[in-house]
């Protein structure tokens, strides 16, 4: 009759506490600029935005926001090397 919605080996994406436009928000009030590309990774077992923002001074950094709460885990200047 009663339906158990939860699902304790549900995919870790469904779990996220913030969005991506909220992670991308996140990471701009720190490194102002444009993003060019953000998508979500899994990081040592720890679900991840990882944002590109090309700032005014046409340099690109790399912001990993963790999805969960919404904390700034790393910022990286990427650079031609990589």
């Amino acid at each position: 009759m009663y339906k158990n919605i939860y699902n304790a080996n549900q995919n870790p994406m469904y779990r996220q506490r913030i969005s991506i436009q909220q992670a991308k928000q996140i990471a701009l009030q720190r490194i102002p600029g444009r993003v060019l590309h953000a998508n979500m990774d899994m990081e040592n077992g720890t679900l991840v935005y990882e944002i590109f923002i090309l700032t005014p001074h046409n340099r690109i950094y790399e912001v990993e926001v963790i999805a969960r709460t919404g904390r700034i885990k790393k910022i990286e200047e990427e650079n031609d090397f990589d």
